[in-house]
């Protein structure tokens, strides 16, 4: 018996870059998403199969699954081998037959969701929510959310050793963000591990308009490595923290916090670096990000402020612009055009080096600013009209089975 499934995408309004350092960041689940039919099989394989295109992907679960198919194989093969070897032996396999309405590589985490529904499908399949071990570690959406996360990146999790994931080395704000958020509300959360830390009612006369760049924010290849440099950085400055200072803190966020003065030895512990005016510049944007602009943007949603929200939304994107250095023109431009075109609040979101911007509106005032907007777009950037999309969004829930 088959049963149905649905796991959105979701937007990052603020906290960019932060969830490997432990947060918090600001999220929403959108209505965007995959929808899947899943089935238990006998062969101890996951069987994928887009129903839009006719792609598929078949995989051993073992624990030496390799890439295979067309269909995100590099993904599929990440979450047999950690399944597998996780909660192995298994006793059937999975067949998902899935559609996706989410643009892929825009910056909408299509990959983070997609591993979402993959593990939640082998679940499923296997009953492994009655496991001792799943009882025990994953019982709760937010280490669920977590878990899932690990499997990506390929980082331990509780009782259970890394591996290599996928390749990119981020964090789990997107799994959490997709599996934890509540329809009609943003939510802000903390990582390492994750916990929810305030959340709001997102304001009944505004929309989101999420423009697509039609530059693909892959993170594959040179855009991978310039990814994980980001995050690197990060967990490698906690590494020197703890190994001048004697402690084991876990995150950049518990290390700020062990002391008054964690901060100002940080910047110092920073000098050490080859690029020393970055890895300040990124330590001040993750303070900042963390301990300003996430709590400003949380309180001006919850009360409405839009002006509020504006000047938060242009910190943050000055942030990513200066200081994570993930941006492309084209990224630049909407978010700045947004606000011209009567925008309250304009950011991009995502890994960066390509996706998509967001934008928060009046709901009156929805048709003209998305024509304003994309129209300084297409005269701008006349090469990725054809490639742009532009889509229109109020916060949703997260992951539910719908049969």
């Amino acid at each position: 018996m088959s049963r149905s499934i649905f796991v959105p995408g979701r937007i990052e309004l603020v906290g960019k870059h932060v969830d490997y350092g432990g947060g918090p960041s600001l999220s929403c689940a959108v209505p965007d998403g995959i929808y899947a039919e899943v089935e238990a099989i006998e062969a101890m394989v996951i069987d994928l199969e887009d129903a839009k295109t006719g792609k598929r992907a078949r995989i051993s679960l073992r624990r030496d699954a390799r890439p295979g198919g067309a269909h995100g194989g590099t993904y599929v093969a990440a979450v047999a081998r950690r399944l597998a070897r996780d909660f192995g032996p298994l006793h059937h396999g999975v067949r998902v037959v899935s559609s996706s309405s989410l643009p892929r590589s825009a910056g909408l985490s299509s990959s983070s969701a997609f591993v979402t529904l993959l593990t939640l499908a082998v679940a499923e399949s296997n009953d492994l929510k009655s496991r001792p071990e799943w009882k025990e570690h994953l019982n709760d959406r937010l280490a669920l959310a977590e878990y899932c996360g690990a499997i990506e990146m390929g980082a331990p999790f509780g009782p259970w050793e890394g591996e290599r994931g996928v390749g990119t080395r981020g964090g789990a704000q997107d799994h959490v963000a997709i599996l934890c958020n509540d329809a009609g509300m943003v939510g802000a959360y903390s990582y390492l591990p994750a916990s929810l830390v305030g959340q709001a009612t997102f304001p009944a006369s505004w929309s989101i308009l999420v423009a697509v760049s039609g530059v693909r924010a892959t993170k594959t290849g040179g855009a991978q490595a310039d990814f994980n440099r980001a995050a690197d950085l990060v967990r490698n400055l906690v590494h020197r923290w703890n190994a001048v200072t004697g402690r084991s803190d876990v995150s950049l966020s518990a290390a700020i916090a062990s002391a008054p003065d964690a901060g100002e030895r940080l910047e110092r512990l920073a000098h050490r670096y080859d690029d020393v005016p970055w890895t300040l510049a990124r330590l001040a944007q993750f303070r900042r990000e963390t301990e300003v602009v996430v709590p400003g943007a949380l309180a001006a949603i919850s009360g409405g402020d839009a002006d509020a929200l504006g000047r938060w939304a242009v910190e943050s994107q000055q942030g990513a612009e200066t200081a994570l250095r993930n941006q492309v023109p084209e990224t630049e431009f909407l978010a700045r055009a947004a606000m011209a075109s009567g925008a309250h609040a304009a950011s991009s979101f995502g890994a960066g080096f390509g996706g998509a911007v967001w934008a928060i509106v009046d709901t009156e005032a929805l048709e003209q600013v998305s024509a304003q907007w994309s129209d300084a777009y297409r005269r701008a950037f006349p090469a990725r009209a054809g490639k742009a999309e532009w889509l229109t969004m109020r916060p949703s829930a997260g992951v539910r089975w719908l049969t």
